[in-house]
């Protein structure tokens, strides 16, 4: 007895636990019946939880045997108008004209080698193309016209002819900028106009100072600022000098005045009364 599993809730065990006591109470039914219902709920519960999990595929399986109500299109005709009818007798529009050229221009037929009888187009002459394009037909020229470039004069679209920025600052240009008497005029009215500061002299500052500036189309000079100075008042000297120059001549780029950066040093030396 003691080596067996011992079930409490067997038939046999529930008699002894309830010998000479009331069986009609509640307890007796309730352990008595315990297996089956416990057997119930779990039978419950496990069909509960399939008919959970299928009932989308159980949805989607009665929907595919219901008929569905077909949608009604509602058609409305639609009556369109004849297009309009074509006038054989009205000629077409022409095409637009091309705007005209900016110098005359004059017929020059391709050269064909035929005998002198059988010319029926004399070329342009020399004297004739000194003051006309050579071209497709004759056209008169229009002086305010736009300049078209790269394409045959007279029948192209017209293309403006885009300028450089004319406020582009250039570092190296054709002519380069020059002092209108000189360098050594230019060299001689620094030497002329630059006033030692005192600081530098009383503490022997000497050296050079390199400066930078800008050329203008009309020959003045702007921008000026030490690229690399010594000090002690000589940057702001030099700065002085170079503000109040006189014009030079400005730098050619193209056969136009440009504006041209300019480089140049100024020399700072005390004399031998002045340390």
């Amino acid at each position: 007895m003691l080596g067996q599993k011992l079930d409490i809730l067997k038939q046999e065990w529930i008699d002894v636990v309830f010998t000479d006591r009331n069986k009609n109470y509640g307890a007796y039914d309730l352990r008595k019946q315990n297996g089956s219902n416990t057997s119930k709920a779990l039978l419950i519960g496990v069909l509960s939880f399939v008919f959970v999990i299928s009932l989308p595929t159980i949805i989607n399986l009665i929907a595919g045997f219901i008929p569905k109500k077909e949608e009604k299109v509602k058609i409305v005709p639609v009556v369109l108008q004849p297009p309009p009818p074509v006038n054989k007798q009205k000629p077409p529009p022409p095409p637009p004209e091309p705007p005209k050229p900016k110098v005359d221009q004059v017929k020059f037929p391709p050269p064909v080698v035929k005998p002198d009888n059988e010319v029926k187009e004399q070329p342009p002459t020399v004297k004739e193309l000194e003051v006309a394009d050579p071209g497709q037909k004759n056209i008169k020229g229009d002086p305010n016209a736009d300049i078209k470039i790269d394409e045959p004069v007279g029948n192209s679209d017209v293309k403006q002819v885009t300028e450089e920025d004319p406020n582009k600052i250039f570092t190296a240009v054709e002519q380069e900028p020059t002092p209108v008497n000189g360098m050594a005029a230019f060299y001689k009215y620094l030497g002329n106009n630059i006033r030692y500061p005192a600081v530098a002299k009383e503490n022997n500052v000497q050296g050079k100072v390199f400066m930078q500036f800008v050329v203008e189309k009309d020959g003045s000079l702007t921008d000026v600022k030490v690229i690399r100075g010594i000090g002690s008042g000589c940057d702001q000297e030099a700065v002085r000098v170079l503000q109040n120059a006189p014009k030079w001549r400005p730098g050619i780029q193209n056969g136009r005045p440009v504006r041209v950066q300019y480089n140049v040093p100024i020399s700072f030396t005390l004399q031998q009364e002045d340390q």
